[in-house]
């Protein structure tokens, strides 16, 4: 009797496989087929390439706030953290700056603070960019055309009145009475608690 039931659980066993298999392979020849219609995938599909930025970004109106004689603290509140502080170089503070995009140079910039003591003595820096133009070579948009004009002209302006049509809020509604019955805050004398 166990004999007879393990040969017939072992045939639909043995059947589910070879149906598997043969499922499996015919899988991997469409899926074979599919790439060579679409073509080289490869160089449809790139993975997303994060930007790295290392440091600090110092401004051309950040450092031109900065002046000679100015403490280390004031310094530090104008233009950060320094990104290298050495133990070996107590009086010198470096702000190192490095942006990398996928596609584009690297962009990097340095400014060193030099002190005497704890007070600014000078400062010695790449040229750096205003923040504005910081900015724009962040943009990577391609710009196409003339910007539009963003402001309205009198006829437009006169012709859109006309087409308005009353809102709910410029419609006249009566105003509500105010309630001046109020029930009592306290239960009338003689009255048990609950």
């Amino acid at each position: 009797m166990s004999d007879l039931f393990v040969k017939s659980v072992r045939r639909p066993l043995w059947v589910v496989g070879l149906l598997s298999l043969s499922w499996g392979l015919s899988g991997c020849s469409s899926l074979k087929s599919a790439t060579e219609t679409l073509g080289n995938v490869g160089n449809i599909v790139t993975p997303y390439r994060i930007d790295i930025i290392q440091g600090n970004f110092v401004s051309r109106e950040q450092a031109a706030a900065v002046a000679v004689g100015m403490p280390k603290s004031q310094v530090r509140d104008i233009l950060g953290t320094p990104l290298l502080m050495s133990v070996f170089h107590a009086d010198r503070w470096d702000y190192v700056f490095t942006f990398r995009r996928p596609g584009q140079a690297v962009q990097q910039r340095r400014l060193t603070a030099f002190f005497k003591g704890d007070l600014l003595e000078r400062i010695e820096s790449d040229e750096l960019p205003t923040e504005a133009e910081f900015v724009a070579s962040l943009d990577t948009r391609k710009r196409e055309g003339k910007t539009p004009v963003l402001e309205a002209s009198e006829e437009s302006l006169k012709a859109f009145a006309a087409q308005r049509k009353p809102a709910e809020a410029d419609l006249q509604v009566p105003p509500v009475p105010p309630i001046s019955n109020y029930p009592p805050l306290e239960p009338p004398a003689g009255t048990p608690l609950r």
